[in-house]
């Protein structure tokens, strides 16, 4: 399994290998005991999956605050997306920093976001299909988002504005600054 820390060091990209032969591949695209050595310590309790039919659906900016704040491994299974963290962790010293990166069925790779920060991500293809286990449960009521534009933030999106496929939840999200105290170190 190869394992590359990002410019925010606690954000890891995790690419398991594939063994190819003329029926397909295999993967073990979870190990804990792999995860562990790569820093990943933390139970996963919940998968989700998502399929977004068209090309510049965003997804995000999300989080949920303790005592239910979520760990992700996110992979895509199906096309490709453009996956980015933000740190929204108060009084770290990339608080409000973002890192992305592209994931997809042919490079094969997973970003493993820590809880503490936002997550979200922009579709590159039609029908992407994306699945993560998260380290905890789902609470509608412990569930803030952060648009995903927000110039607080100047993340670097693939896409013009205009292009953008938005939930309506998602396109009445505040700018980053609301999410001051969220979480802290």
């Amino acid at each position: 399994m190869k394992v590359e820390r990002l410019a925010i060091e606690d954000v890891i990209l995790v690419t398991p290998p594939r063994f190819q032969d003329s029926r397909g591949f295999f993967s073990e695209t979870y190990n804990v005991d792999r995860m562990r050595d790569a820093g990943l310590t933390e139970p996963f309790v919940q998968d989700n999956q998502s399929l977004s039919r068209q090309k510049g659906v965003i997804r995000g900016l999300h989080c949920q605050l303790a005592p239910y704040a979520q760990g992700k491994l996110v992979r895509c299974t199906k096309g490709a997306i453009w996956d980015v963290a933000v740190d929204a962790r108060t009084g770290s010293s990339t608080y409000g920093k973002w890192v992305a990166a592209e994931l997809s069925e042919e490079n094969w790779s997973q970003l493993w976001i820590p809880p503490g920060f936002l997550h979200g991500f922009c579709t590159l293809t039609e029908d992407a299909e994306v699945q993560y286990k998260c380290t905890a449960l789902y609470n509608k009521a412990s569930e803030r988002a952060v648009i995903w534009n927000s110039k607080d933030l100047a993340i670097d999106w693939p896409i013009k504005a205009e292009e953008a496929v938005l939930s309506e939840k998602d396109l009445g999200a505040p700018e980053f600054s609301a999410a001051k105290g969220w979480f802290h170190l």
